[in-house]
């Protein structure tokens, strides 16, 4: 094509710095499909070997809209007190100095680097009646293990390094130079924080939060050993899909699976709506 009818065209063809995108992008696409379209695929084919009829009434079961419930209601809870107390532990972390900072810092991590067994045994010790958290709160009347109560202890520790790490980087970056001009204007401390800097937070917490919710409806290992697993009060729903499967009820596990799945996905894209309203309506203030 020459220099002139290129000249005339309504668009000029560009090429960025590092070419490729044609096949990165095939790569991606087929990787994605490898490791995630193709298994979830297999898991919708075998549920719907049941028939309509069947997968509905394994998912109306008592015992299964029990555990879906309990899932998702401690999972959703947890998510709610790690978005509060993360975004406070990493608030500290980035905003003062103290001794120890560092180590705390670290310690941050440990969940990510845990193996769940080992977190929901030293969790069933710590809140079981004769722990040390356990036995002066049965004293008073609260029991912690074996109850909702300790899969959203469990589901805490689980889940506060999301928060912590996706809401630090934002604060580390944020000019302070706003809170000085806010200051200066007459602002309280609190209309600086809920008027400047909260703002710039807000999309990171929800982040925080939904990756928190994502792990919690999903964990496994640390859940079982506090929750006592009682059908109906402390069964968890991917607990139940394992009981399932080891009883050769291959078809209605995937059932159960498929009703997590949808409902985790529907309501990971509700959060991901709200976190892209408020990018939006911080980017337009």
């Amino acid at each position: 094509m020459s220099a002139s009818i290129v000249s005339r065209l309504p668009f000029r063809p560009t090429h960025g710095v590092i070419p490729g995108f044609g096949i990165t992008l095939g790569i991606t696409l087929a990787w994605t499909a490898l490791i995630v379209l193709i298994p979830l695929a297999g898991l919708f084919l075998k549920s719907a070997t049941l028939g309509w009829d069947a997968f509905i009434n394994t998912i109306q079961s008592p015992r299964v809209l029990a555990s879906l419930r309990l899932s998702f209601g401690t999972a959703f809870a947890a998510a709610v007190v790690n978005a509060v107390f993360g975004l406070l532990v990493a608030w500290v972390l980035v905003r003062y100095e103290f001794p120890g900072r560092r180590a705390v810092d670290a310690l941050v991590d440990i969940p990510f680097a845990l193996p769940t067994a080992i977190a929901g045994i030293a969790l069933t010790a710590l809140w079981a009646e004769n722990g040390w958290l356990g036995a002066p709160l049965a004293a008073l009347g609260i029991k912690v293990a074996f109850t909702p109560l300790g899969i959203v202890m469990a589901l805490v520790f689980i889940g506060l390094p999301f928060v912590v790490r996706t809401v630090q980087p934002v604060l580390q970056d944020f000019h302070k130079e706003f809170e000085e001009a806010a200051e200066s204007l007459g602002a309280t401390r609190w209309q600086v924080f809920s008027r400047v800097i909260w703002p710039s937070l807000m999309p990171a917490t929800i982040t925080g939060f939904a990756l928190a919710l994502a792990r919690g409806l999903g964990e496994y290992g640390s859940v079982i050993f506090i929750a006592g697993n009682l059908p109906g009060i402390s069964e968890i729903a991917p607990l139940l899909v394992v009981i399932k499967l080891e009883e050769f009820a291959y078809a209605e596990a995937t059932a159960i699976a498929v009703a997590l799945l949808v409902a985790s996905f529907l309501l990971l894209l509700l959060i991901n709506s709200v976190q892209h309203w408020a990018e939006r309506r911080e980017k337009g203030a």
